[in-house]
């Protein structure tokens, strides 16, 4: 449960920025509308039934205008993962018999006319505080690849394979229906995404292989991260951005 100071301590402003958790249904529908336009490409509403059972973190610029957004699922220990969004697409055996608490972080998205890189810092700075606050040891998600061609992620997918692959003990088995293995998809040389990019950086490592969406268009890889392994110099930075000593 969300004690009274974790639901206040989340709301700080940086630059022209403001994030903070949805408290009403229109928060949440904001956010469900942003999540439509950014991954579908046209107005509409982005719900499912995990909006009910997760906490929606928002992004506003001086104006009150929603410019990016983020799901998060807290959960106390591994067995809860198999509640998770991720679980429906990853065989998560191997977190699942983990006792740290966890973090499932998805559905992030910033409206496509923002290109001000102080954005995706304050949202990690935001997260950096729910990890602190609900004493998280292991965040993890899906991390999406636009479109579902994967010879587009050629090169990156086979960097993720020699270079970023979790251990073998917790690294997700196959469960989706349609999958694709991150080596031997060709040479294409898009980029990775800007959120897996961060992640990587931090010490996080992916599953090996990717899953197709056809619902979303995408491709994504499961993406976890050990708190512990996020480097000293990252972690300060972070609880920089919102004032944290």
């Amino acid at each position: 449960m969300q004690s009274p100071r974790q639901a206040m301590t989340i709301a700080f402003e940086i630059g022209r920025y403001r994030t903070r958790l949805a408290t009403a249904p229109a928060d949440l529908a904001a956010c469900q509308q942003l999540r439509h336009a950014c991954f579908f490409g046209k107005p509409g509403l982005d719900s499912d039934a995990f909006d009910a059972r997760c906490r929606h973190l928002m992004i506003e610029d001086a104006a009150g205008r929603l410019v990016a957004a983020a799901r998060i699922m807290l959960m106390a220990q591994g067995a809860d993962v198999a509640q998770s969004y991720a679980a429906q697409f990853y065989d998560l055996s191997g977190l699942a018999a983990q006792q740290a608490p966890m973090m499932e972080m998805g559905r992030f998205c910033i409206a496509a006319d923002v290109l001000d890189a102080d954005v995706v810092r304050v949202a990690w700075g935001a997260l950096a505080q729910l990890v602190d606050d609900h004493g998280v040891q292991i965040m993890m998600g899906c991390t999406s690849f636009t479109g579902t061609d994967p010879a587009l992620y050629g090169t990156g997918f086979a960097r993720l394979a020699a270079q970023h692959q979790g251990p073998a003990h917790l690294r997700p088995g196959v469960k989706a229906p349609e999958t694709v293995a991150l080596i031997g998809q060709g040479d294409g040389t898009a980029p990775l995404p800007s959120l897996l990019r961060s992640y990587l950086a931090m010490g996080g490592w992916v599953s090996d292989h990717a899953v197709v969406d056809r619902q979303m268009n995408t491709l994504h890889v499961f993406t976890c991260l050990d708190i512990a392994a996020v480097p000293p110099a990252r972690a300060r930075a972070l609880r920089a951005v919102m004032g944290a000593r």
